[in-house]
């Protein structure tokens, strides 16, 4: 048992799986966090910061899935990305209820992930952290105890240490099983090679072959026996040279593999569609999460403005179209620079460091993303002003949202998909909606899937989609923006304040 887990991480194709696996976790937090934010519950303010962490959270996973390259990432970047996840859960816990967060239950990722990737003395010290995190509500919520986290914290260190024991046990397990699979195949080979061999020879005497022709490929075959009984002899002999050496079997086996052969793709691989789904891979993730918090803005304003009253001084000036196009524009006016600037000092920073070779055309990718923000924003951003504006308290604005927020994140992974396979049926179809088209149009131009009359389709749906809402969404803000409570739609549609 001493030598346990002496092999994690040492092959090029385990630090590539560690490193999706992370990036994996990484997603499905940001995911279930985003999910969880939009449900209805108890409130959660405030909500701005933990929308910058899941904005991170999706930045890290998608780096740690699509750029983390298995031959050169180091270990330590996987530990790294662990110990993030960890601060992270514990910020996400304190912000979302203490005690009362569903958000702990994320600190089973980093048990199981440290118990199967690391050695199990790191998997230990990971056990020993998170079991921390847990407890830390303990410093900040005088509620704790009283909330019976000491006897949760009874129950829950033993069930970590179990489900990490057996993780670590399975996994060498596993890796033993894998060591002997080897064995029986090598064993397997040289008996295939011996039957063979005397197939050959008893195939040449039935066919009534001379002597000499016998007698020739007897000896090949038995140089070739010889040579198999050679090699097998010489790796005992090592294996056993070195365990009087004092080695220990999974060190000795190491030592003893020999690297494969390096094999070259007889079919060159396409690198600059590589990049430019990498680049479209980015623009989806920056426009989901603009998208998102802009139109948050945008809602958020509306209650603000409703719960304090200071819409109806405002509405004794202007009409409730103008303010609620004024509010649009302006805070589209700031996404749109915002997301111009992040594009541009990224592309600025990448050439002048040297480090990214960005692909032909990266600029005008970042002018198509600006194009489809002002699509989406401009169709979303109607949607959010009618979500705040039938309530009056920031706590219900959460519940309000729930239907749009959904139908964001669904989007999102359709322009997920529309990356690794933007001429699917599905892409295709997503991206003539108006709701998806803003997450998947990009992503199909820019990997040169759709043609410019196909892009200007989509636009124009986009734009008639827009252009019908905004008349409803003007309607329902005006007759219901001066009313106190909580709205029905359906009252706002039909009746005037």
């Amino acid at each position: 048992m001493a030598t346990w887990g002496r092999d994690r991480l040492a092959s090029v194709g385990e630090r590539a799986l560690a490193g999706r696996v992370s990036g994996l976790l990484w997603l499905a937090g940001s995911t279930t966090l985003l999910l969880t934010l939009a449900l209805p519950g108890s409130e959660i303010e405030p909500i701005g910061p933990l929308l910058l962490v899941a904005g991170f959270a999706v930045a890290w996973g998608a780096g740690m899935v699509l750029a983390v390259p298995g031959d050169r990432a180091p270990v330590l970047l996987f530990h790294l990305s662990t110990l993030m996840g960890l601060a992270v859960v514990g910020g996400v816990a304190a912000a979302t209820g203490g005690t009362d967060s569903p958000a702990r239950d994320y600190i089973w990722f980093v048990v199981v992930y440290a118990a199967f990737f690391f050695t199990p003395r790191q998997a230990v010290g990971y056990t020993a952290a998170s079991t921390l995190v847990y407890a830390a509500p303990l410093l900040y919520d005088g509620a704790a105890i009283d909330d019976n986290l000491l006897r949760q914290l009874v129950v829950v260190v033993p069930v970590y240490c179990l489900v990490g024991g057996l993780v670590v046990a399975g996994r060498e397990l596993l890796a033993g099983l894998s060591r002997q699979a080897g064995e029986l195949e090598g064993a397997q080979r040289r008996l295939a090679e011996e039957q063979s061999s005397l197939r050959r020879v008893a195939t040449a005497v039935a066919a009534g072959s001379p002597p000499a022709g016998i007698f020739a490929l007897a000896s090949s075959e038995a140089g070739r026996l010889l040579g198999a009984v050679q090699a097998a002899s010489e790796s005992i002999r090592a294996r056993q040279v070195l365990a009087d050496a004092g080695v220990a079997p999974d060190e000795a086996d190491d030592a003893l593999e020999v690297a494969p052969l390096p094999v070259h793709a007889l079919a060159p691989i396409d690198e600059r569609r590589r990049q430019l789904a990498a680049v479209a891979f980015v623009g989806v993730l920056a426009l989901y999460g603009q998208l998102f918090a802009y139109g948050y803005w945008v809602a958020a304003g509306v209650v603000e403005e409703k719960a304090s009253r200071v819409v109806e001084v405002l509405l004794s000036a202007i009409r409730p179209s103008q303010l609620l196009r004024g509010k649009i524009l302006g805070i589209g006016v700031l996404g749109l620079c915002q997301l111009s600037l992040i594009g541009l000092v990224g592309f600025g920073t990448g050439l002048g460091v040297g480090r990214i070779d960005f692909p032909g055309g990266a600029l005008g990718a970042i002018g198509v993303v600006l194009t489809w923000f002002l699509f989406g924003y401009a169709f979303y951003a109607s949607l959010f002003a009618v979500a705040g504006s039938i309530v009056s308290r920031q706590e219900d604005l959460q519940a309000t949202m729930t239907p749009l927020s959904l139908v964001i994140i669904a989007s999102f992974f359709l322009g997920i998909q529309a990356v690794s396979s933007p001429d699917s049926t599905l892409a295709t179809v997503s991206s003539l909606m108006p709701w998806s088209a803003p997450l998947t149009m990009p992503s199909r131009i820019m990997l040169g899937q759709a043609s410019l009359s196909f892009a200007l389709l989509s636009a124009s749906i986009s734009v008639a989609a827009t252009a019908a809402l905004i008349p409803i969404a003007t309607r329902v803000y005006a007759n219901a923006v001066l009313r106190p409570g909580k709205v029905r739609l359906r009252d706002a549609l039909v009746h005037r304040s």
